[in-house]
């Protein structure tokens, strides 16, 4: 039987910021779309994929829904689409909310007469005199769109961002707002007004320390509204909730950080990091989070995640880790072959750094493939998705694996490392399995033999040694 693994989707895709929404019998992932080795944020056009509810590790293509010459203002195809959000309107049909990149600072509106069609160009957001949000005087910075009906058939949009540092404070008009629109989709019924806790404005809010940045995501679960969000932090989704959709929020916690930062009392990131933006889904009776990591030294080239989450009964959701096996519905089998790039976890000697070329340099491991950007649309084979980078002190790790009977590990690496790669259930741990690797022009094996006892394991693959390798695979028999 297939399985899951995060990415959840196929590992030549580069879809992040994504907003996951249950219409029918199937769930439909909206997202920005990075284009590998991209030196922009989001320079593809839209693309989704979806899943029927009872099967989250199967995921289909539906193509490209809106393309980026398609709004009158982007006609010359110098700008990018960045992360939208879509609603299924009162007249059945979805509206598809969006915000191109900064030279354009207005809220996009595109429409379809089915989930995951051609959307088609509709307008801008506007008031009733027809001025554009974003560009009247006063107006803050329309970003990152969230759009939610009420049961009552409200419709609010959220939108904004804030500050990351306090040297920013000021210098641009930035705020977390909240508004109203009419059922036209496009026309203000009640003006933005502030909703979250900025930096620079968070005293005494409970929100310090985690103030809003931006990715402004809302659902409505049980009576009360959360409110998902990226912090200044960059890395990590948190939550607040409400009795009302545009007021009252009270800080929830975190979500998930995509370096693990801040479970259970971590401080040091397990990944080399950078921003994060998604959305909360209930998806046949079972929540989920989905986030997205970051590859190729860059935050150009971003992949999406996902991870199961439980709501208590007092309404809070702890925050749950990062794992290799998100949507699968439990561990991973603890036999077959494994790509390297599945890891949940990838460090070196050096703590990570967010994830860029200039403070990542050569130090540390990293996430890359062997060729240029594909589409599921381009005939040929995929790129190879690895491990680059690979020096002593790496660590690679991998959380869950079911393994009932375990004989023999193999791993496919290349490059110039001599030394050994030692396997382990714990980053700090005792190997349990040592594998020789020797330098290699080409992707060549190497194994060794291994036990364990039955049991659900996470798997570390910890190269000591000279010289460096890639990492492309590894075999579990």
């Amino acid at each position: 039987m297939r399985q899951a693994y995060n990415p959840y989707l196929p590992l030549f895709e580069y879809i992040p910021d994504g907003e996951p929404h249950v219409f029918g019998d199937r769930v439909y992932i909206y997202g920005s779309h990075d284009r590998f080795n991209g030196k922009k944020f989001c320079m593809n056009d839209y693309v989704c994929y979806s899943a029927s509810v009872t099967d989250l590790r199967s995921w289909r293509y539906e193509g490209v829904i809106y393309g980026r010459r398609q709004d009158p203002r982007m006609a010359d195809g110098k700008h990018q689409l960045w992360a939208p959000d879509v609603v299924k309107g009162k007249d059945g049909r979805y509206y598809l909310y969006y915000c191109p990149d900064d030279s354009i600072r207005s809220i996009g509106v595109a429409v379809c007469d089915t989930p995951a069609g051609k959307y088609e160009y509709y307008g801008i957001v506007h008031d009733v005199h027809g001025g554009i949000l974003g560009e009247r005087p006063g107006d803050t910075i329309a970003f990152d769109p969230g759009i939610f009906i009420d049961d009552d058939g409200e419709i609010y949009l959220y939108s904004g961002n804030g500050p990351r540092t306090r040297r920013e404070i000021g210098r641009q008009p930035k705020a977390s707002v909240v508004m109203t629109l009419r059922d036209d989709m496009l026309t203000l019924k009640t003006e933005p007004k502030k909703l979250m806790p900025i930096l620079g404005e968070s005293k005494k809010t409970g929100f310090e320390g985690h103030e809003f940045f931006e990715a402004s995501s809302i659902r409505k679960i049980q009576g009360k509204y959360y409110f998902v969000y990226s912090s200044v932090n960059l890395h990590e989704l948190c939550y607040a909730v409400s009795d009302r959709p545009d007021e009252g929020y009270r800080f929830g916690g975190t979500l998930v950080s995509h370096c693990d930062v801040f479970l259970n009392g971590n401080k040091k990131p397990i990944n080399c990091y950078g921003n994060n933006h998604g959305g909360l889904e209930c998806i046949n009776g079972e929540y989920y989070i989905f986030y997205h990591r970051q590859t190729n030294r860059s935050m150009f080239s971003r992949q999406g995640c996902a991870e199961k989450v439980q709501i208590l009964p007092d309404g809070s959701i702890p925050q749950v880790e990062v794992t290799s096996c998100g949507l699968n519905g439990g561990p991973l089998r603890g036999s077959g072959t494994y790509p390297a790039s599945i890891c949940c976890a990838l460090y070196g000697k050096y703590t990570p750094t967010i994830s860029n070329p200039l403070t990542m340099g050569t130090r540390h491991p990293y996430i890359t493939q062997n060729a240029k950007d594909f589409s599921p649309e381009e005939n040929g084979h995929p790129p190879l998705q690895h491990i680059a980078n690979g020096k002593s002190g790496m660590v690679a790790g991998y959380k869950y694996f079911d393994i009932q009977k375990l004989s023999m590990i193999s791993v496919r690496v290349r490059g110039t490392a001599k030394g050994t790669l030692y396997v382990k259930t714990e980053p700090n741990g005792k190997p349990f399995a040592e594998i020789e690797v020797t330098p290699a022009k080409s992707w060549t094996k190497f194994r060794t033999d291994a036990s364990l006892k039955p049991g659900v394991y996470a798997l570390y693959f910890c190269f000591e040694g000279k010289g460096k390798l890639d990492f492309a695979e590894f075999r579990l028999q």
